[in-house]
């Protein structure tokens, strides 16, 4: 059976009933997928409202503030004396980053925590990452400077530098001449003790005006309780120069020798009277199966030398130690401020993570703090960190 539909611009057509109960089939289907469509929509939107008044309802129950007393206002002229700088050898600096490090994802992620990319770099010289840290201070309401940090190669117990066992390295000469043109910054080098110059070195490194001696064991291959060092150590005791150094486990690289992390590696140079500065509070990792910031809280009163910076602790992967640290009588007086720029610029150090400690408004003033510097002193003084955190670090390194 057949019916015709008039066409008026041609024939007639015929238009079976199968045609006609095939439209409505298909009209039924798509009828029926929207259908199933809105249904998922409303179930995830129900579900997501759900999920939002639980955390809601589960805030307002367990809300613990801050971790200790807030710091109101924020403290001002703060020097950060943890901050990093990097480069790929533009300009002449004499750096160079290795190949491994370059294909790595996390090359590119570093350059825009930089606030640069590998194309500035390249075009515009190593310096230019200088230049931008620089000018962030300056616009920064709460840092008055910070200490750049040079990273040595790793050099073989005989003398040899190992630049394919090396990731990245930012000579002396470099950070100690860039820096020169910048009253906000300060020379924070990195001198290996295995180099054949290293006592020359860390001279050199003084009378340019380092402030301080960096280490990261775990990458440079140093073992801190090697006896070999000790001539090394007591060239740092001439000089004053306090030793920075990395302990706990290293993330930020594709390979580290962590049981070069453990503080207890520390003791040869705290006996001899080196002032040492342990990054991270050791808030990494695990050494003979003890968490590394209990061990290095072990050395505390043993070792009245020894100190500590605060850098990283509100990463979401270390904030689980930032309460016992702050609360900890043995660290009274001895944690300095730092924040391990650029680390400051990533996602791992957000605010809204503490949304069970600082009201909603702290967090949306936080977030909309653009500076890093600002919204990392705005963040710890919220949290707690007590004031004399903050002026630490000008105190301990003789920065008038």
């Amino acid at each position: 059976m057949a019916v015709m539909k008039p066409d008026w611009e041609g024939p007639h057509k015929a238009i079976t009933m199968g045609d006609q109960i095939g439209d409505l089939a298909g009209i039924a289907t798509h009828a029926s997928e929207v259908h199933a469509v809105m249904l998922i929509v409303l179930t995830l939107a129900c579900v997501t409202l759900g999920v939002i008044a639980t955390l809601l309802l589960l805030r307002t129950i367990f809300f613990r503030g801050p971790l200790r007393t807030p710091v109101t206002p924020p403290p001002t002229g703060i020097i950060d004396m943890h901050c990093h700088t990097a480069g790929i050898g533009a300009g002449e600096s004499g750096a160079w980053v290795s190949d491994a490090m370059k294909r790595s994802w996390k090359f590119k992620l570093y350059m825009r925590f930089f606030n640069s990319s590998e194309k500035e770099v390249a075009t515009e010289g190593d310096q230019v990452i200088i230049d931008i840290i620089a000018r962030s201070i300056r616009e920064s309401v709460h840092i008055e400077g910070a200490v750049i940090l040079a990273l040595d190669a790793p050099y073989s117990p005989a003398g040899e530098m190992e630049q394919d066992a090396g990731e990245m390295y930012v000579p002396n000469r470099f950070v100690g001449e860039s820096i020169k043109s910048f009253p906000e910054l300060y020379f924070g080098a990195s001198v290996h003790p295995c180099r054949p110059d290293a006592i020359e070195e860390l001279e050199w490194s003084r009378d340019n005006g380092a402030v301080l001696v960096k280490w990261l064991p775990n990458i440079q291959q140093i073992d801190p309780s090697d006896e070999r060092h000790i001539p090394y150590y007591r060239k740092l005791v001439e000089l004053d120069l306090p030793l920075l150094s990395h302990v706990g486990d290293e993330e930020s690289f594709s390979t580290a020798n962590d049981a070069l992390g453990d503080p207890q590696l520390l003791q040869l140079p705290l006996k001899l009277g080196v002032r040492v500065i342990a990054a991270h509070v050791a808030s990494s990792g695990k050494s003979q199966g003890e968490d590394n910031v209990e061990r290095l809280l072990k050395m505390m009163p043993k070792y009245p030398n020894l100190v500590a910076d605060l850098s990283t602790l509100t990463q979401f992967n270390r904030r689980k130690y930032l309460r016992k640290v702050l609360n900890d009588e043995r660290l009274d007086g001895r944690l300095m401020y730092g924040t391990d720029y650029p680390l400051t610029n990533t996602p791992m150090v957000t605010p809204w993570q503490y949304f069970m400690n600082l009201k909603w408004r702290q967090l949306r003033q936080l977030a909309g703090t653009k500076n890093s510097w600002d919204r990392d002193v705005k963040l710890k003084a919220a949290l707690g960190v007590p004031r004399e955190v903050f002026t630490f670090s000008r105190d301990y390194l003789g920065i008038n």
